[in-house]
């Protein structure tokens, strides 16, 4: 089925293809553009001024155990300046590596970019961490947390994953990610049981994309309205429902058991990744199994070919007798169910009860984190991990006192997806027939 869906697009990449593939997939005739390259530079000179010549003389440390460990490591300790002006000296490196390429009429390769993201980001934290009043902080403590604040990140992401490669635009992320929380309080209150409440979460998320599918597919109304529409709709009900039932008896409707953090001994011990692989809650857990499963289902079994098919090219998935429009609803559906378990994170892990608008527009940045990741599960998943990131350094820039504003922080993962949309990390290409509606015949 691929070779005849992959011929039928006249050189075109096989639906559904990876990042990777897509890129692969251009025409060997076409320049390279200096986008990546002068991106890249100019920040490796920012790095160079700022992170660098104008680094504090502190020494920053990064505590790397802490004290549950299984051993114990000692704090890594970095000379601001001597370290700013190290990594910026790389990125000046790999940005003069990016323009080489360009003279030679070569594309840069996937992993340049990233590392110099990665790179960048150091460089960013020992600036940071050498300015601060009090130069230290815990790296382990710094990533784990990031980790945490992302998973309902991951899941809208996954969620709008599973739609997009069918072909459906899901704006409707935020919704979802309410209406799971909403529904996993009210619901793990009235039943005193935090897992019926999770299992109503997804039937929550569900009943949301259900909505968004049968408008979107059936009568054919505009993807990105139906999905705005949505997220104000339940941002109502939700909001009438708190304000009218779960404020009146809040120990009967507002008060759920919450999901207990599951320590597996020995391995969660482990300095840096056991807390962030082996001390989780079940929503935790749950996160990397949807990220593998999700993988590996839409790259490494026919369903996925028949999804990916379905988003890159509806015609020719139905002329081999794919059935386009059941198979956008019923994603759209099981990518609702996902997002409505990262909603249940919200009022079973992260706190005790439902509040107003407790998704916080996480909705929109789990969007965000889908462009990013270029629409693939993995992508996505660090994606959000690096939004987590930035949300969670955001609070420790203010306790630590360092000079940088916090509302710097909180813009920082929006200014980073601008800059991946704008071409930093390559290009970033949409299923092609994503929010278009198909109609047979």
């Amino acid at each position: 089925m691929s070779t005849t869906l992959s011929s039928s697009r006249s050189g075109n990449p096989q639906p559904g293809g990876s990042a990777a593939d897509t890129r692969s997939a251009a025409p060997s005739g076409k320049p390279a553009t200096w986008k990546t390259p002068v991106l890249l530079a100019v920040f490796a000179l920012i790095s160079l001024v700022f992170f660098g010549l104008l680094a504090p003389h502190q020494t920053a440390s990064f505590g790397i155990s802490t004290e549950g460990d299984f051993f114990q490591l000692p704090a890594l300790e970095i000379n601001a300046f001597a370290g700013g002006i190290t990594l910026s000296v790389l990125l000046v490196a790999l940005a003069g590596y990016a323009v080489y390429l360009k003279t030679r009429n070569q594309a840069v390769p996937g992993w340049l970019p990233v590392t110099f993201i990665v790179v960048f980001v150091a460089a960013f934290l020992i600036w940071v961490v050498g300015g601060a009043r009090t130069p230290a902080i815990s790296l382990a403590g710094l990533i784990a947390g990031s980790v945490t604040l992302a998973v309902p990140l991951v899941f809208g992401s996954l969620s709008g994953v599973l739609c997009e490669r069918a072909g459906v635009v899901n704006i409707a992320i935020e919704g979802q990610l309410l209406g799971g929380a909403f529904t996993a309080a009210i619901v793990a209150s009235m039943t005193r049981s935090a897992l019926v409440g999770l299992l109503a979460a997804a039937i929550a998320g569900a009943v949301v994309s259900m909505v968004l599918a049968l408008f979107s597919i059936k009568y054919l109304v505009n993807q990105i309205i139906v999905g705005v529409v949505l997220n104000v709709l339940v941002s109502g009900v939700t909001g009438f429902l708190f304000s009218t039932v779960m404020q009146a008896n809040k120990a009967q409707f507002n008060s759920p058991p919450g999901l207990d953090v599951i320590d597996i001994p020995v391995l969660s011990s482990i300095p840096i990744i056991g807390p962030i692989l082996f001390r989780q809650s079940l929503v935790g857990y749950l996160m990397y199994v949807a990220v593998a499963v999700v993988w590996v289902g839409l790259f490494k079994t026919r369903w996925g070919l028949r999804v990916r098919a379905v988003g890159e090219h509806p015609q020719a998935a139905d002329t081999l007798g794919i059935n386009v429009n059941a198979t956008r609803f019923w994603n759209v559906t099981l990518g609702g169910a996902v997002a409505g378990i990262g909603g249940s994170f919200f009022t079973l892990v992260a706190i005790d009860s439902f509040t107003k608008e407790i998704s916080g527009g996480r909705g929109f940045i789990a969007l965000a984190a889908l462009i990013f990741g270029r629409w693939n599960p993995v992508g996505a998943f660090f994606a959000a991990l690096l939004f987590g990131f930035a949300d969670n350094l955001q609070s420790i820039v203010t306790i630590i006192g360092t000079p940088v504003p916090s509302q710097f922080m909180a813009m920082l993962p929006y200014l980073v997806t601008v800059l991946a949309v704008a071409g930093l990390v390559g290009r970033s290409r949409p299923p092609a027939a994503d929010g278009i509606p198909y109609v047979k015949g």
